[in-house]
């Protein structure tokens, strides 16, 4: 009882009262605990509920990842608020202490607002879209992801590319597939001497075999540079953008096999 007593007066509480304490203490604990582990459970669920109704109402996909991700973080936040208010801090000190910290935390996190704040420019100046090519930062991909803070790409070889939204939104981006049509432009070597005429007429015909080719602008062909031994030819066509891959590769191929082709490059003028 003796040494009770002195452990009780050392830290001021009889042992009931002290066991009460440490009681408290545990079970507050505990509940944050349970807080934070249910509460950010239920915060992934809220966002992919909230993905999903967005995408019932065919919201735009920049925005639903957008939304999405940043209903996870508030909702995150929030539990973390509610795990430390249980803890017994007062929300009046929580809140002196936050005050007294913002500036070294706004200093810390600037890139992080600013990312913030990016994303925001992003979808309300929508300089692209979900599923969109583009080239920004020295990096070309398709669109996949706009998140609150970064925006995530895939590379034609399958790498996924995180590119902070501040940068991205203050930066130039290049976007292929917003404008519905797109320019194909090949630069095809001739000789001396060839029929050119004859050549430019081949050409028009070929073009016309590929549907998907454009009547309007009209294919153009002229003749841009002189060399000492070889001219050059800049053929360009027009398609629509969904078909820019499939008709490059097919005018690509069309322009090699007749240079390739016996006889016409041998095309000589008519007066020769």
């Amino acid at each position: 009882m003796n040494n009770m007593n002195k452990t009780a007066t050392f830290f001021g509480y009889d042992y009931l009262d002290l066991l009460h304490l440490l009681f408290k203490i545990g079970s507050n604990l505990l509940l944050s605990a349970l807080i934070l582990v249910v509460g950010f459970w239920l915060s992934n669920v809220l966002g992919k509920f909230t993905s999903k109704l967005l995408r019932r109402s065919k919201t735009d996909e920049g925005l639903i990842t957008f939304l999405s991700s940043f209903v996870v973080l508030a909702s995150k936040v929030l539990v973390i608020v509610t795990a430390i208010t249980q803890l017994g801090v007062a929300m009046t000190s929580f809140v002196t202490i936050l005050g007294a910290a913002g500036i070294a935390i706004g200093m810390a996190f600037s890139g992080t607002l600013s990312n913030f704040a990016g994303g925001i420019m992003v979808l309300v100046l929508k300089p692209f879209k979900v599923k969109d090519t583009i080239l920004a930062q020295n990096v070309q991909g398709v669109v996949n992801e706009i998140q609150i803070f970064n925006t995530y790409l895939t590379t034609s070889d399958n790498k996924v590319v995180i590119l902070p939204n501040g940068p991205l939104a203050n930066g130039t981006i290049i976007n292929f597939s917003k404008a519905d049509k797109r320019k194909i432009e090949i630069v095809m070597p001739i000789r001396y001497g060839d029929n050119l005429d004859g050549i430019i007429e081949t050409l028009k015909e070929t073009f016309l075999l590929e549907n998907n080719i454009l009547k309007e602008p009209q294919p153009s062909i002229q003749l841009t540079q002189l060399g000492e031994d070889k001219a050059s030819l800049s053929i360009q066509v027009w398609v629509k953008n969904v078909h820019f891959n499939t008709v490059s590769n097919s005018v690509n191929a069309m322009v090699y096999r007749l240079v390739s082709s016996e006889g016409f490059l041998n095309l000589k003028n008519q007066n020769d």
